[in-house]
């Protein structure tokens, strides 16, 4: 009799606390669903490979019916997990893995959704850790969840230092690309667009500061991205007279050569400066923004209210051309058209200066010397001081 009584009380003290019960498991295409007769405490699922299998370990359960097989699962097994569990074993038909799953029904029902993979990325799938999953519900509320992000201070946009005599028109001077951005690229020399912009814009503003005739603002003294639509609206904020975009030039071509200067349009002049046009206007997708033919831009389209604009930046193209073809390596047709977003300012002229090829060695050697830089600096400001001094004349003429 007390030996009975010891195997009825190492029988109970064996036996598990069940509290629920596979009632089944539904199988649909992309999707398996396991409901239990009461809330279980939580769940787990991971993959095994050779043969390829996803099993389900559930807590606080205990095993039912085994299921249909359906679609990618050629076969469904349940058995216990431990003293207190279930597992549920999905044989595949074609491997597939777990993407997600929640409880729902406070705990009494797991619904797991599948996504197919490969070969490769099952067997990754096999060596990682186990999902587990947790029922809202069980023994307590669903709890709430708060969360607060502190909101700093609103930036104040601050505008560039102007250098000069007040009493003078300004001119301000873009230097292309920058930050994330580095531009066109010469990797045999090392250089990067942004740095060769960066010095040359430095070295105008300073051929322009001492022949004293003209203010002169920099969009950036550093190594920063500003958006096509922040520079020329720089440029508008500070009431500018003249804007000037920097850049270098890059093509397939390493025989290429020699400086450009493009004014806007909405029809390129030829099919290299549709080529220029569709590379410069991207550079702010590289900053998470594309501002590609936006609402601000579209508004600013071209017509009569912006034509005599236009022929301001044309007049100021060409006489760029005239004074820089003595000192530096220009193209023929140094004029160029095309709807580049940073000329789009409908008040305001502007012209974008592709200094040389970055791509050639020549043009790229004598853009990243002193003497190159002095050359360029020295040609915008002989056209700076005509393009100004005709436009004086012109306004006392009338």
């Amino acid at each position: 009799m007390s030996m009975l009584l010891a195997l009825l009380a190492g029988f109970t003290a064996a036996a598990p606390g069940w509290a629920a019960t596979v009632e089944r498991v539904d199988i649909g295409n992309e999707r398996i669903t396991i409901r239990f007769d009461e809330a279980v405490r939580g769940a787990s699922s991971f993959i095994l490979n050779a043969p390829q299998r996803i099993a389900i370990d559930i807590d606080g359960a205990h095993p039912g019916q085994g299921g249909g097989a359906e679609g990618p699962v050629a076969a469904v097994r349940q058995g216990w997990r431990g003293a207190d569990g279930a597992r549920v074993v999905l044989d595949l038909a074609a491997p597939m893995i777990v993407s997600k799953g929640e409880f729902r029904d406070e705990g009494r029902t797991l619904q797991l959704s599948l996504r197919q993979v490969d070969g490769a990325r099952f067997a990754a799938a096999s060596a990682a850790s186990p999902l587990s999953f947790l029922p809202f519900g069980w023994g307590k509320p669903k709890p709430k969840y708060k969360v607060t992000v502190p909101v700093p201070p609103a930036r104040k946009s601050v505008l560039p230092r102007v250098q000069g005599d007040a009493s003078r028109p300004l001119v301000v001077i873009d230097a292309g690309h920058g930050g994330n951005d580095p531009g066109a690229l010469n990797p045999e020399m090392g250089l990067r667009e942004k740095d060769v912009t960066l010095a040359i814009a430095r070295a105008i503003r300073d051929e322009l500061l001492e022949s004293g005739r003209v203010r002169v603002a920099l969009t950036r003294d550093d190594d920063r991205y500003i958006l096509h639509r922040e520079r020329f609206g720089v440029a508008r904020q500070l009431g500018a007279d003249l804007f000037i975009s920097i850049h270098c030039d890059s093509a397939g071509n390493v025989e290429a050569t020699g400086a450009t200067a493009y004014t806007l349009s909405d029809v390129a002049s030829d099919k290299e400066a549709a080529r220029l046009a569709a590379r410069e206007n991207k550079a702010d997708i590289i900053a998470g923004v594309n501002l590609d033919e936006s609402e601000d831009v579209s508004s600013i389209l071209i017509d009569l209210t912006q034509r005599e604009t236009m022929n301001a930046s044309a007049g100021f193209a060409r006489l760029l051309g005239r004074e820089a073809r003595p000192l530096i390596p220009v193209k023929s047709s140094f004029h160029r058209m095309a709807s580049l977003l940073v000329l789009k300012a409908p008040d305001m002229p502007s012209i974008l200066f592709e200094t040389g090829y970055i791509s050639n060695a020549q043009d790229a050697a004598f853009l990243d010397s002193r003497e190159g830089r002095n050359r360029i600096a020295q040609s915008v400001r002989r056209a700076v001081d005509i393009y100004f001094a005709r436009r004086m004349t012109q306004t006392a003429a009338r």
